[in-house]
């Protein structure tokens, strides 16, 4: 499928103080390239010649989301019809943990209905994305 059919979009709780917001990007966007390396562009040369490392080549929408709508959408996505779709969620039991193997086990006792979404990264079907996202307002 080409660039033009895929669609890239992030759903941040726009409740969260600015920290938060913008750390749950941050590992939204991180686990996003592990998982779609082929959307991350060469790296490229300036006009002074200095070198800059590629990064995603199609435009990362963020959307304005909230407990509710965060949760909806989280529920939503488990459906077949989106299983071809690469998701990525950050919640707070994530959040509250200081080391990784703490989330694991901790992830492991909560069941998904005690998790509250700090945000969501979705890529994919720009049909199927748009679908699911159509209505939300840009994070502005």
């Amino acid at each position: 499928m080409n660039d033009y059919n895929m669609k890239c979009v992030m759903i941040i709780d726009s409740e969260l103080p600015i920290g938060i917001m913008a750390n749950t990007a941050a590992i939204l966007g991180a686990t996003l390239g592990k998982h779609i390396p082929e959307q991350i562009g060469a790296d490229v040369t300036d006009a002074s010649g200095q070198s800059h490392l590629g990064i995603i080549t199609i435009p990362v929408t963020m959307l304005r989301g909230d407990k509710a709508i965060s949760k909806d959408l989280r529920e939503r996505l488990y459906d077949p019809e989106f299983i071809d779709l690469v998701v990525v969620d950050f919640s707070d039991v994530a959040q509250s943990c200081n080391i990784y193997s703490e989330y694991v086990a901790k992830a492991a006792t909560t069941a998904e209905r005690d998790h509250n979404y700090f945000g969501i990264a979705i890529y994919g079907n720009k049909k199927k994305v748009n679908k699911l996202t159509g209505f939300m307002p840009l994070l502005r």
